[in-house]
């Protein structure tokens, strides 16, 4: 039976022991990671956590809807035993009724179709890291290599264990002028949310800079779990069109990786370009679910259309 459990009712030892022992397990369903991007996420549980699915709820205008929290990419069911696609489609049902309106995204071994809901496809980009080096080099293609000769040729050296600060500010300097709507709030979230991957041993920071300068022109951030390797995050100058200090971070990752367990997860895109550049490193397209409905009424759905029109 699939029970509904409110923040506080959550056993969040038992939460995070499902989650470690999941299949599908992910960064992103820690408790931990959730209490930082929505801290009164819910849930729904069974067979005394053998199965579990996070909820992050909103309310707004009086309306309980559910949305995809910043910093987070797949959430959905996550289990210790065998999934099928019954099995996700009762957790979906069992969604509570005061949630009258959802966007959110499963992940990646959520399966399921149906006649009643909006189920959608979303394209990530993955890299098994198996291989030797050499091996994963010869699957680059001839952009990334180009660029990678660049990037040397630009005396740019990578770096480790950089102040997560830095990076966010040479994102918000940068191409985060672009991005209207992250505010403070959100980066002091984004910040909270590294420290705390770094005291879980869940966080791998780099960072690009000029030979025989302290002076960081790329950064990316890396959350690490369940043998994945999560590209979070990352801020560049404006030189890494010329330099690709970012290709050689990510390089840099590959090349540290390579030869283990491990999967490079590119966190997306569903943007043809970012695709594009992710699979210049031999990544691998793969797709997940999103699920949408609406059972709003047409003045709530008028209300629901103004406000996502901010």
């Amino acid at each position: 039976m699939i029970k509904y459990l409110t923040h506080n009712q959550i056993d969040k030892e038992k939460w995070d022991d499902c989650i470690s022992l999941s299949f599908n397990g992910n960064v992103y369903a820690w408790s931990w990671y959730l209490d930082i991007v929505h801290p009164n996420w819910e849930a729904l549980v069974e067979d005394n956590y053998k199965r579990v699915m996070p909820l992050t709820g909103g309310r707004k205008f009086g309306i309980n809807y559910l949305y995809q929290p910043f910093f987070v990419q797949q959430l959905g069911v996550f289990s210790q035993k065998q999934l099928s696609s019954d099995v996700v489609s009762n957790f979906i049902s069992s969604i509570p009724s005061k949630y009258r309106f959802a966007e959110i995204r499963l992940n990646i071994h959520n399966k399921f179709d149906s006649d009643t809901l909006i189920v959608d496809c979303h394209r990530n980009v993955e890299l098994d890291l198996i291989s030797d080096y050499d091996s994963l080099y010869k699957n680059y293609n001839n952009n990334t290599k180009r660029n990678l000769a660049k990037a040397h040729a630009n005396d740019i050296v990578v770096v480790k264990q950089i102040n997560p600060e830095m990076i966010i500010n040479l994102f918000r300097n940068n191409k985060g002028k672009d991005v209207i709507h992250w505010g403070k709030k959100e980066y002091d979230r984004l910040l909270q949310l590294i420290y705390t991957a770094i005291y879980h041993d869940s966080c791998l920071l780099y960072g690009a800079v000029r030979e025989n300068s302290d002076s960081l022109v790329a950064g990316a951030v890396f959350m690490f779990s369940h043998d994945r390797i999560v590209f979070l995050f990352s801020g560049a100058d404006e030189s890494n069109t010329e330099n690709h200090a970012l290709t050689l971070v990510l390089d840099y990752v590959i090349h540290d990786f390579s030869g283990t367990q491990n999967t490079l997860d590119f966190e997306g895109s569903d943007s043809d370009s970012l695709a594009r550049f992710y699979k210049g490193f031999g990544g691998k397209e793969l797709y997940y679910n999103g699920v949408n409905f609406n059972k709003l009424n047409g003045l709530a759905k008028w209300a629901l259309r103004k406000w996502k029109g901010k």
